[in-house]
């Protein structure tokens, strides 16, 4: 008697759990991840070799650009239970004579770089957009003598954490006078050690690259 062949079947496979499981990653990664603020100014910076990176936090930024504007960042560190950069604001606060309330101390600890005179920093807080804040982005004072916030922001971050890494990111057409100025102003507030943030460009060296007068 022959034997009934059972009718072929395609496997199947459900993916309802596995894209249940990703929508609930992806929500997951969208709530927590962070993402980093845009830099007050577009420089281009000049070229090294070195491969050097800048620590992820705990990183005091210093950003020249090409006409000598002079903005300024710090992040919260490591423990952001300190809040670092709310309490360097309410620092400059004090010097000042400026009251800012918890709303704007919480919102500029999730600001970038800034390039704001002090007595236009609250605007530069409540403002809701990046392109309507760079009206203030007119660079931080640090020229003239009797008017130098640069210094004493400086000075606060420094109070703060003075753990941090100092990175200089100037602009590679950027007046040299400009960025000394700034070196003198870190070292007047102890910082002797500080990185200069370039692009890396590698390039190998072939014999035809050789002067001739070298000895082989």
């Amino acid at each position: 008697m022959p034997k009934i062949k059972q009718p072929a079947k395609s496997p199947h496979i459900d993916m309802t759990p596995m894209v249940d499981l990703f929508s609930l990653l992806l929500t997951f990664f969208m709530l927590t991840a962070s993402f980093i603020p845009q830099e007050a100014a577009v420089v281009d910076t000049p070229y090294s070799i070195s491969e050097k990176q800048a620590p992820n936090h705990d990183l005091m930024t210093i950003i020249v650009d090409s006409v000598g504007r002079t903005f300024f960042n710090i992040d919260n560190g490591n423990d952001t239970t300190r809040h670092i950069r709310a309490n360097i604001l309410q620092d400059m606060g004090a010097k000042y004579n400026i009251k800012f309330t918890k709303k704007e101390l919480a919102d500029f600890s999730k600001l970038g770089s800034f390039g704001t005179h002090i007595d236009s920093i609250k605007l530069w807080i409540n403002t809701t957009t990046s392109a309507a804040r760079q009206k203030y982005q007119t660079g931080l004072p640090l020229y003239d003598s009797t008017n130098n916030e640069f210094k004493y922001w400086i000075y606060y971050a420094r109070l703060r954490n003075g753990e941090a890494e100092v990175a200089i990111k100037a602009d590679g057409n950027t007046d040299y006078k400009k960025v000394k100025k700034i070196i003198d102003i870190l070292q007047e507030n102890k910082v002797n050690k500080f990185n200069l943030v370039t692009n890396l460009h590698k390039q190998e060296v072939t014999l035809k690259d050789i002067p001739k007068d070298v000895p082989k």
